[in-house]
């Protein structure tokens, strides 16, 4: 049986004989890096904008993995489980979970929205707006409506999926052939292993790409500054630090009560991903470290079974950013329009929130998207307003996605938790030196499960 990380002594971890130098540590790269590109962004804006395909490129070589990966993680743990009903008990846990947490997430952007009101005092016609800028948003709203959104789970092939590395559709299909190979007997056992093999080979991969995320992190962001400026922040400074703020809040208070009932710190739970954390917020993607954050809450203690469904589904259903971001938005819209809303009128917009939010991915300016999506069916709001967000939207994906990923490894751990498959001790030692824990795994990388 293979053994990961968290199997070992934690002594031989954190020891300070085998203590990376602090500028070989992937964080400090990529937090220097993101430093880089701010100052090469601001001081030569079209130098900045030219550096784009440096962060799109790594982008994408993490993205061409993402579909191998999710399906071999999926597979070996439904395969792996003697219970098949677990699978559905696993997976009715985390709906329930994403839409409780899901619900006071949006509950909080109206909220904060109500009391601060970030918009008031704009006085904006929304007729003099030009809603070019929105044109390809609504566009993409329209055909991503929520029928047509669960529609497109299903791919027009078995291999299509992975050809368009769809997240929701690779996960069905890896769903259905878990289920398949776990009813094959000493066949299944054999091809089990098989997908256990090449899942680690690809996490190899993942963590070969890794290792050039300060020069991804560096052309995003310097592609953020040069295009956009940091003097697009300063008229909607209110919006984005109102929002900043929340999101905050909303960690520190909901998740980090969520989390002590779980057992652990949020705080310590934010320096154990500090890594992913900062790639996140270089790229504007929670997409680009999900491969890892398997592999962070599998060496965490929580069950690779529960980790291969929650981690990939909570992608598509778990965005408390994006929640908070949709409410927030929305009454900030109404206040600079100067449109007033009626209670009921929010309680429709959160209503109708709580379904258009799951059409949204990790994906950069899918929550714009999901904006737009909640407005056209929300007729008090001109959607023409859109065209107000659409300078500062690029600033705030980062919050969202930040926000995003620490939900969902919240939600891991819980549910986790709730199956009785939560390692405590491993939790206990991650918990007490998440530092040193991390860069051990960084230094160290090993394969992300254990072998059936």
């Amino acid at each position: 049986m293979a053994h990961t990380l968290a199997d070992r002594p934690a002594a031989r971890d954190v020891s300070p004989a085998h203590r990376t130098p602090w500028y070989k540590v992937l964080y400090v790269q990529v937090l220097i890096a993101i430093v880089l590109g701010i100052l090469v962004g601001h001081f030569w804006p079209k130098t900045g904008a030219a550096l784009k395909p440096l962060g799109d490129a790594f982008i994408s070589l993490i993205k061409m993995m993402i579909a191998p990966v999710i399906f071999c993680t999926v597979v070996h743990g439904i395969a792996s489980m003697s219970d098949l009903k677990k699978v559905g008990r696993v997976g009715a846990k985390a709906l329930l979970y994403f839409e409780v947490v899901s619900t006071v997430a949006l509950a909080v952007g109206l909220l904060v929205g109500e009391i601060v009101r970030p918009g008031a005092g704009f006085n904006i016609d929304p007729a003099t707006l030009d809603t070019k800028a929105v044109a390809s948003y609504v566009s993409r709203a329209k055909d991503e409506g929520v029928v047509a959104h669960l529609m497109a789970i299903i791919p027009n092939s078995f291999f299509d999926a992975f050809a368009k590395g769809d997240l929701l559709q690779v996960l069905l299909i890896a769903i259905l052939s878990g289920f398949a190979v776990s009813q094959m007997g000493q066949t299944g056992e054999r091809i089990t292993h098989a997908i256990d093999t090449a899942g680690k080979m690809f996490f190899r991969i993942i963590g070969m790409i890794v290792r050039v995320a300060p020069i991804g992190a560096f052309g995003a962001m310097a592609f953020t500054i040069g295009a956009y400026g940091l003097g697009s922040l300063w008229n909607l400074l209110a919006l984005v630090a109102t929002f900043y703020a929340t999101a905050l809040l909303f960690v520190l208070v909901v998740l980090g009560v969520i989390a002590r009932l779980a057992g652990f710190s949020i705080l310590r739970f934010i320096a154990y991903i500090k890594d992913e954390l900062l790639i996140v917020l270089g790229t504007s993607s929670s997409e680009t470290v999900l491969p890892h954050m398997i592999q962070k809450m599998q060496r965490l203690g929580a069950s690779p079974s529960v980790v291969g469904l929650v981690i990939p589904t909570g992608y598509s259903f778990n965005l408390d950013g994006t929640n908070i971001y949709m409410t927030l938005a929305t009454l900030f819209l109404a206040q600079a329009t100067n449109i007033h809303l009626t209670f009921g009128q929010e309680m429709t917009i959160l209503v109708i929130a709580m379904l258009t939010s799951k059409g949204a991915s990790g994906v950069t300016g899918a929550g714009f998207v999901t904006l737009a999506a909640t407005l056209q069916i929300v007729p008090d709001i001109p959607i023409a307003s859109l065209a107000i967000l659409v300078g500062i939207d690029k600033f705030m994906s980062e919050c969202r996605a930040l926000t995003n990923l620490i939900g969902n490894g919240v939600a891991t751990v819980v549910v986790s938790r709730w199956e009785g498959e939560l390692d405590p001790v491993k939790l206990r030692q991650v918990m007490a030196h998440p530092l040193e824990i991390g860069e051990a795994m960084e230094r160290e990388p090993i394969p992300a499960r254990p072998a059936a």
